[in-house]
C-alpha cells in the first residue's frame, strides 16, 4: 500500500526559506510523477509543482515560479520541495502526492496517493 510521509514543515519570517520532504514507500516511487499541493484556510486546494519520473522535467503554479524547486531522490524514494523568498501567502498545509502521467496542467484529481500533509506558516 502506498505511503507519503511530509515532513519539514514549520513556521519561519517572510523572506526565509524551508525544505519539505516527502518519503514515500510501499509501490515504485520511480514510476510515477510526484507533485506538491498546499491548501490554506478556507481556499481551494491549489498546485505547487510536479516532478516527472526521472526527475529531469518540472512544471511549477506561476505563483512560485523562481521561488520553489522540487527535486526527487529516486534512490531514497523520496520528493523535495525546496521554498526560498517565502510569503505570508504561501502559508498553507503543504501535501505530497503521485501520478500516472505529467502535463502541463495538472489537478487534484490527476492524482492517486496523498500524504497527509505538513504544515508551513508563515509570518510578516
Amino acid at each position: 500500500q502506498a505511503q507519503l510521509v511530509e515532513s519539514g514543515g514549520g513556521r519561519v519570517q517572510a523572506g526565509g526559506s524551508l525544505r519539505l520532504s516527502c518519503a514515500a514507500s510501499g509501490f515504485t516511487f520511480s514510476g510515477y510523477v510526484m507533485g506538491w499541493f498546499r491548501q490554506a484556510p478556507g481556499k481551494e486546494r491549489e498546485f505547487v509543482g510536479a516532478i516527472s519520473r526521472s526527475g529531469g522535467t518540472t512544471r511549477y503554479a506561476d505563483s512560485v515560479k523562481g521561488r520553489f524547486t522540487i527535486s526527487r531522490d529516486n534512490a531514497k524514494a523520496t520528493v523535495y520541495l525546496q521554498m526560498d523568498s517565502l510569503k505570508p501567502e504561501d502559508t498553507a498545509i503543504y501535501n505530497c502526492a503521485t501520478s500516472l502521467f505529467f502535463s502541463a496542467t495538472m489537478r487534484p484529481s490527476d492524482f492517486g496517493s496523498w500524504g497527509q500533509g505538513t504544515q508551513v506558516t508563515v509570518s510578516s
